[in-house]
């Protein structure tokens, strides 16, 4: 397995988030979470990125225990892609220095070979384009599409996607999921928090159900998604159901 979750405990006060959670993804598999607000999602990937610390049990990434509290967490995060529902684009520097700011301060990579693999990556997505305007001056699917190349261009092992597209218009999803989805194409290895069900079914390879901080149900999408096994399952489902998401 890339990454190892195991017996994952997180409480905020008396509030338990995550309660003895286990998760395993397999390189170049894409497994999305699912899961009614509050079950754990966006806590789950934020503790894989170490910007949260675990109470209780470990986090391996590529067999080494990154949830130990001895590891250097930048050496960890530049191994892993982290995407946030807002896209976090700094707004007084343009989408090219947005995204080479981390390669070059941080990696020490030469500017102009960063500069290029940017560009590289912009062209790839359909942003070329885009390279020297600001954040401002971009639709929320093309700042989106940006954070995700900026994420992307470290060429981390893993990457992380949490909620990417509920803060985007609903004509504006469809190119970042296209995006995702030609990723996916390229096996770039994912973990996705989403409440786009009828996208979990199209592109994951897995489909995990989060409720009460734990994974109550896994399995294909087609299982999970069409006929799930446990009762909170079908519950959760029923109402997504409903609100016409599905």
């Amino acid at each position: 397995m890339l990454l190892e979750i195991k017996d994952v405990r997180k409480a905020f006060g008396d509030q338990v988030i995550l309660d003895g959670l286990d998760l395993g993804v397999a390189e170049h598999e894409v497994v999305a979470l699912i899961g009614a607000s509050g079950s754990g999602k966006s806590t789950l990937l934020r503790c894989v990125n170490l910007l949260t610390e675990i109470d209780d049990g470990t986090i391996h990434l590529d067999g080494e225990e990154i949830s130990d509290p001895r590891i250097d967490p930048d050496a960890v995060r530049r191994r892993i892609g982290l995407v946030f529902q807002s896209y976090n684009l700094f707004p007084h520097m343009t989408v090219l220095e947005n995204i080479t700011l981390a390669p070059v301060r941080v990696h020490r990579r030469p500017a102009k070979e960063a500069e290029a693999q940017a560009r590289q990556w912009l062209e790839r997505v359909g942003l070329a384009d885009k390279a020297g305007s600001y954040p401002d001056r971009l639709s929320g699917g093309q700042q989106q599409r940006a954070a995700i190349v900026r994420a992307l261009v470290n060429s981390p092992r893993l990457l992380l996607l949490d909620e990417v597209t509920s803060a985007l218009d609903p004509e504006l999803v469809g190119e970042v999921l296209t995006m995702i989805r030609d990723l996916k194409g390229e096996g770039v290895t994912m973990v996705l928090a989403t409440h786009e069900m009828g996208f979990a079914k199209q592109v994951a390879d897995r489909v995990a159900f989060l409720d009460g901080g734990r994974v109550l149900e896994q399995g294909p999408p087609e299982q999970v998604l069409g006929d799930p096994v446990e009762a909170r399952t079908r519950q959760f489902l029923a109402r997504i159901i409903e609100a016409g998401r599905l």
